[in-house]
Order: structure tokens, then C-alpha cells, then sequence
């Protein structure tokens, strides 16, 4: 049995789910914020005593990008990444370039000053705002297909409310990709009751 430690509202941990999601594996969820006995185990499994941290068997796993790569690798359909290395690699560089400057601006609206928060808050939306033109090249993001970028991209995009940002229709194709990608099966099967709760809907 999969095991992922887990919690409900975090974006790493929303990553994996997503991703778990989308190829349909069958795992085990531990919400540590909740199930605390059965999360007494974490710190012997993960030196950070983080999630979200994934048990395969004998094997375990942290960091939600290290996650995501092996599952893509384990559970090989559908494939989140191209065949060939050229794809691969300019695949990997978008997503090192949402993690650098999106995600770090989603942590600082997370847990940073108000005014250190406000900042960031403009500075995603700029951002996001800026990159427009990007979501309008392939039905997904620089790609044919899903692949690990966008289940990185999605949860984000969805916590947009909670960070209090509004695109205001500056961003016509963003808006667009996420009308359709938040209306996908694999995604919605992704979401806990808090997540849900982020856009007012209650299960």
C-alpha cells in the first residue's frame, strides 16, 4: 500500500494528490493535521518532519518534486513528461521557473509580513498577468499534453481566492486554462473538503 502524508489545504502536498490523481493510484492518505496517531510515524520517516512524504513500500520520499518524478517514473501512464530529452528538458526549466518565482511568491503570501505578503500578492499577479501569452501556445502549459508543470500550476491557480488575487480579465488565457482544468475529473478528485471550501463549495 501507498502511503502519502499529507495536509489538507498545502500546495506541495496538493501537487502530489493531483498528480496520484491523475494517473488513478490508489493510495493511502494521512492528514497529519488531523489523523496524528497514524502521523506519530513522520518524523522517523522524514528528517523535516514535512509533507508531503510518500511511502512506497520500503521506500520513502520527500519533497514534493522528488515525489512527483518518481510516481511520473512508477506509474509510467499516462506519461506527465515527453519522451525525448530536448522536450524533457525545456519542460523542466518552465518548472523550475514556476517554483522560483511562483511558488516563492505563494509561500511569502503564505506565511510572510503583511506588507512583505501585499508585495508578493502584486507581484504574482503581475506575473501572471505577464505570462498570458504563454497559455495560449498549446492547450496546456508549453505543452500537448498535461504534464507535471500544470499539476504544479493548477493547485496554485486555484488558491488564487485565498490569496486575495483577481485577474480582472487581464489575462484572458489563463482564465481560460483554468475553466478548463479546474473543471477536469482528475483535478476535482484531487481536492479535499478545504480546498473545495477555497472556492465556496461545500460537500
Amino acid at each position: 500500500m501507498t502511503t502519502l502524508y499529507t495536509t489538507s489545504t498545502g500546495l506541495d502536498s496538493h501537487r502530489v494528490r493531483y498528480v496520484m490523481s491523475k494517473k488513478g493510484i490508489c493510495v493511502n492518505l494521512i492528514d497529519v493535521e488531523i489523523d496524528f496517531e497514524q502521523a506519530a510515524d513522520l518524523p522517523e520517516l522524514n528528517p523535516y518532519n514535512e509533507t508531503p512524504t510518500l511511502e512506497d513500500r520500503d521506500l520513502v520520499l520527500y519533497g514534493a518534486r522528488v515525489i512527483t518524478e518518481y510516481l511520473d517514473e512508477r506509474y509510467p501512464h499516462p506519461p506527465l513528461m515527453p519522451v525525448d530529452p530536448v522536450s524533457r528538458a525545456r519542460l523542466r526549466l518552465v518548472h523550475y521557473r514556476v517554483m522560483r518565482d511562483w511558488y516563492s511568491l505563494a509561500r511569502q503570501i503564505e506565511t510572510a509580513s503583511q506588507k512583505k505578503a501585499d508585495q508578493a500578492r502584486k507581484q504574482l499577479r503581475e506575473a501572471l498577468i505577464a505570462a498570458n501569452e504563454l497559455f495560449a501556445i498549446h492547450p496546456y502549459l508549453m505543452h500537448t499534453e498535461v504534464s507535471l508543470v500544470d499539476c504544479a500550476v493548477v493547485p496554485l491557480l486555484w488558491r488564487l481566492p485565498v490569496y486575495r488575487i483577481n485577474l480582472d480579465n487581464k489575462a484572458p488565457d489563463v482564465e481560460a486554462y483554468m475553466e478548463i482544468m479546474f473543471n477536469r475529473e482528475s483535478f476535482r478528485a484531487s481536492l479535499t473538503e478545504a480546498e473545495l471550501e477555497m472556492h465556496g463549495i461545500i460537500t
